[in-house]
């Protein structure tokens, strides 16, 4: 059934009219309309116990953070807005308000567009809620990047998702796809992009906050979203920011021999790197969302098992939809990542080369290279056999067209373009469709063809359409990075 969207106002007023429903809206930075919204609309005294505006840098540092430590933008600043706040309610409020009562506790820590229109304009909001009278609270917290060109409209569309946010979290708090697109009513994709959303709580316990996040991606609320090797959610610039990353891109189902190998000397040719330094250094496992809807639609389980799979591995897992890698890039690029390689298999690396997968530019496959090969960009290029002659086809003796080979040549010699050596040529023949089918007819051999690791995940859970019987194993049984 379709939902109708209410207007801003209209939100603000049901929610003001609801008797149960009493809290605190804090607001730090440019985000100073949420609250301006249920004043308008009449009737917040019902809603609104205490609105603040912790504006001074001095000010939010007392209320909030008094060791004054960390980023006043951050998620960490504002679970300490919420706890605090929150606990303010509970304390002042509990044993003098109705016991029909559900209290509530937004907050949001934000930076608007400057004066001079050269900063990062993005914000951080949450809600700690009560879904029922007297029972522990729930929490909502979203991370958003503003779009627009002009600090007045960044304000009037972050009241806009507070508004939706606080109506989300006590109307659609039981439907969380519908609580999703909710966070959009009367704003446009191009005014925000929320890039994390993550829901705890006893009231919220049903809730995957992996799969909140791909629907984050598939709505095309956000272009990417990111999980670290324990299958938490993260905020990619938080995990990306200035470190050396390591991409590969797969659909890792499963990960035979060959995407180990590929993930291994990758990782080797890596560290030998002058900036190289283990701490900063970042790498994942890229998961397109066209991958994910081969099947016409999101298969949820097939996704998590995947994720599970890679995690137990010790990888950090990406989901976006980028289909062209000049647009993965481009969008590492903005993190400002250090040094970034990217890995490639060779019958991918010849999709590359096509120049029909960019009739859409102006500038052709020139202008397509330019966004690929940014100067702190190299492509790990894996080698494949060719299955007639057996013979090694590497990015030297790969065929090209003529009119191709002097920007080619160009690239090789700056070494923007780099092989894999020491690889296990004995997998090469390793196919990973050919194992998922192998798998799903239940024909043997394919325990030969994958990790340790993987067979007994696969057999353990039986996925991949895996019928037999396995043991239980514990994670991170195959690291693939020393």
């Amino acid at each position: 059934m379709e939902r109708e969207i209410l207007s801003t106002n209209r939100k603000a007023l049901q929610i003001n009219l609801d008797p149960t429903i009493y809290g605190t809206i804090a607001e730090i930075g440019g985000g100073q309309e949420v609250a301006r919204n249920f004043f308008q609309a009449g009737g917040a005294s019902g809603t609104v116990a205490k609105s603040i505006s912790a504006y001074d840098k001095l000010f939010s540092d007392r209320l909030y953070n008094r060791n004054r430590t960390g980023r006043y933008v951050s998620e960490a600043r504002l679970t300490k807005m919420l706890k605090t706040e929150y606990d303010e309610v509970i304390n002042i409020l509990e044993e003098h308000r109705p016991k029909r009562c559900r209290f509530f506790a937004f907050g949001n820590t934000v930076a608007i567009l400057n004066y001079k229109k050269d900063n990062y304009s993005h914000g951080w909001l949450g809600v700690r809620y009560q879904v029922n009278q007297q029972t522990e609270p729930n929490e909502v917290v979203l991370h958003v990047n503003l779009l627009e060109n002009d600090g007045l409209l960044q304000q009037q569309t972050l009241g806009i998702l507070g508004v939706n946010l606080i109506y989300a979290c006590y109307f659609f708090h039981d439907r969380p796809n519908v609580f999703l697109k909710s966070l959009l009513d009367n704003l446009s994709r191009d005014r925000i992009e929320i890039t994390l959303v993550r829901m705890t709580g006893p009231d919220l316990e049903y809730v995957d906050n992996r799969l909140l996040s791909v629907q984050l991606v598939s709505n095309r609320m956000t272009n990417a979203t990111m999980f670290d090797r324990y299958g938490n959610v993260q905020q990619p610039s938080e995990m990306l920011y200035k470190k050396n990353l390591l991409a590969f891109r797969g659909s890792f189902r499963p990960i035979t021999y060959v995407g180990f190998d590929m993930l291994k000397t990758s990782y080797s040719v890596f560290k030998r790197d002058e900036d190289y330094k283990k701490q900063k250094t970042l790498s994942l496992c890229e998961i397109t969302l066209n991958n994910l809807l081969e099947e016409g639609e999101l298969d949820e389980r097939d996704f998590l098992d995947r994720v599970d799979l890679l995690n137990g591995m010790g990888q950090n897992v990406m989901v976006s939809n980028f289909r062209e890698y000049y647009k993965l890039v481009s969008y590492f690029s903005q993190f400002k990542i250090t040094n970034l390689r990217i890995v490639i298999g060779i019958p991918t690396f010849l999709n590359v080369l096509d120049r029909s997968f960019y009739t859409h530019l102006n500038g052709g496959i020139l202008e397509a290279f330019g966004k690929l090969f940014v100067k702190n960009m190299k492509l790990y290029v894996y080698p494949t056999k060719d299955p007639d002659t057996g013979e090694l086809i590497t990015s030297k003796n790969l065929p090209l067209p003529g009119d191709l080979k002097y920007l080619y040549r160009y690239l090789m010699e700056n070494r923007k373009i780099l092989d894999l050596e020491n690889v296990k040529e004995e997998v090469l023949p390793i196919k990973s469709r050919e194992v998922r089918r192998m798998i799903e007819n239940q024909k043997p051999g394919w325990e030969r063809k994958v990790p340790v690791y993987v067979e007994k995940f696969i057999k353990a859970n039986r996925i991949f359409g895996y019928k037999g019987d396995g043991e239980l194993i514990e994670r991170n049984r195959d690291e693939c990075y020393e």
